[in-house]
């Protein structure tokens, strides 16, 4: 019921919905405090209603008590431990009364001190007057300080700023002197740059023997930096075909992404550049990717262990929760599937190709339609039709459709000899018969049932064909540890 411009206070008659799992009441007009009884939903997963005019507490049991952040920002004044800001209880005005009100019993009686009572009356007015004076004189000073201050404030991080940007630049010209005449190297953080002669031709590094994948937007090396070539880097060689023309817009999209910094996602270092190549420097991720993991592993490697692929999918969903939420306008990745999903040592996931869409702003219908071939199954409905909006709605789909992949081991279309397979066709009929356990994969051995069914619920819900029928990211993420950490049985009153 998002975006739907509804008014009044939330109605304590939605406590019957029992069976409610997904409350999204995002932007609208609502007012007043959420109802309590909400609270008592034991099915309810997810929570939104960011950007209303609520107040007051938030019900105590429930949902309500783990969610996060942005399911609950742009309100009047929500009293959480979650939330910066004001916090504004809905409870009335106390009733003052004057005591020196005729009738009032431990007021003065008329007639005591008549003659005095006019003239205290005026002073008391006049010192009420005098009073109200210096709170307006004191409110106006207050308001002016604040006032300077956030000009001062705005004037120095300007000045950092330039400062930063002067310092950039010459960090760049140290490393892209004389040496890299023909290119220009951007390091992010100066501070891990490496010397001048390790990086004095990066394309050095663009050799058969060190390639290490490949995708649609370009080749990926890996390379060996530093002090005694100990640190590792992967280096990303662009398909351009004369899509990027000015590198000043090259330069402020890339700075944009190499400002991300989270632990489900691929960090970019910097960039090489010229006319005709471009690199993307990156962290180096030891693990491959997970689409090695499920489907080009050998028989002798040990499979994904339930625990670890639930990792993989609840890191990979805060990862995207992070791009869609954290930055505006969302950065949006168009393309999740398991080659862009890469694992560290311990198996946590990072999200690599992200933003390219950003960077490559003019792609050619060469490239768009080799991108949509390698992301077949992953890619959204929306995306085929020209008259429907493209957003983060897109990513979640690509994300119902990798859990699918996960639990089942199975690609999302397969070929039969007289027939095509679509996976999260496939699982919904069987959730529907009450066989759907028979899709999942059994290499991974023992799971647990109360944690896979609603994971695979979960897949179907975000693979919807309607994309404002899908969950946002950040209602994903809530739902995972929802599952993953069950609210106890309520305990009964005696």
């Amino acid at each position: 019921m998002s975006h739907n411009n509804l008014n009044g206070t939330i109605p304590r008659s939605m406590s019957q919905l029992k069976k409610l799992k997904i409350l999204n009441l995002e932007y609208n007009q609502l007012s007043g405090e959420i109802p309590p009884e909400l609270g008592e939903l034991e099915n309810l997963l997810a929570v939104n209603v960011s950007y209303n005019m609520l107040q007051g507490r938030l019900p105590s049991g429930g949902i309500f008590q783990s969610l996060e952040p942005s399911s609950l920002e742009g309100n009047l004044g929500i009293c959480s431990p979650l939330l910066k800001g004001p916090c504004m209880m809905n409870v009335p005005k106390p009733l003052v009364i004057n005591p020196f009100a005729p009738g009032n019993q431990n007021g003065r009686h008329r007639g005591d001190d008549d003659e005095s009572e006019p003239s205290n009356s005026l002073k008391q007015h006049r010192f009420l007057s005098v009073s109200a004076i210096f709170a307006i004189l004191a409110a106006v000073m207050i308001s002016i300080g604040v006032l300077v201050i956030s000009l001062l404030n705005i004037s120095a991080k300007r000045r950092l700023a330039f400062v930063e940007n002067a310092l950039e630049s010459c960090s760049s010209s140290s490393q892209s002197g004389a040496s890299l005449s023909m290119g220009k190297l951007v390091w992010f953080d100066p501070k891990t740059a490496p010397s001048i002669s390790c990086m004095e031709n990066p394309e050095s590094f663009l050799k058969k023997e060190n390639e290490i994948g490949s995708g649609v937007f370009g080749t990926v090396y890996k390379a060996s930096i530093g002090d005694g070539y100990r640190d590792v880097i992967a280096i990303k060689s662009l398909v351009v075909s004369n899509m990027i023309q000015y590198p000043g817009d090259f330069d402020r999209e890339v700075r944009v992404l190499g400002k991300i910094r989270h632990p489900n996602i691929v960090t970019i270092k910097g960039y090489y550049w010229t006319p005709k190549l471009q690199l993307l420097i990156t962290d180096y991720v030891p693990n491959g990717s997970l689409q090695s993991k499920l489907h080009e592993k050998s028989p002798s490697s040990t499979s994904l262990s339930w625990p670890n692929r639930f990792k993989i999918l609840q890191g990979t969903a805060k990862g995207l929760a992070h791009l869609h939420h954290s930055f505006c306008p969302p950065i949006v990745h168009y393309n999740i599937k398991p080659n862009n999903i890469l694992l560290d040592e311990n198996l946590n996931p990072k999200i690599s190709d992200f933003g390219l869409t950003r960077v490559l702003s003019k792609l050619d219908k060469h490239v768009m339609s080799n991108r949509f071939q390698s992301a077949l199954g992953y890619v959204a409905p929306e995306m085929a039709c020209q008259s429907l909006r493209v957003n983060e709605k897109c990513d979640v789909y690509g994300f119902g459709v990798l859990i699918l992949e996960i639990v089942t081991g199975r690609r999302p279309i397969e070929y039969g000899e007289d027939n095509v397979l679509i996976l999260s066709e496939q699982v919904k009929v069987m959730l529907e018969e009450g066989n759907v356990l028979e899709c999942v994969d059994e290499s991974m051995g023992e799971y647990p049932e109360d944690e896979l069914l609603p994971v695979l619920k979960l897949a179907l819900v975000c693979t919807s064909q309607i994309p404002s029928s899908r969950p946002s990211m950040a209602e994903v993420v809530q739902i995972l540890q929802v599952i993953k950490t069950p609210v106890p049985p309520r305990l009964e009153s005696y």
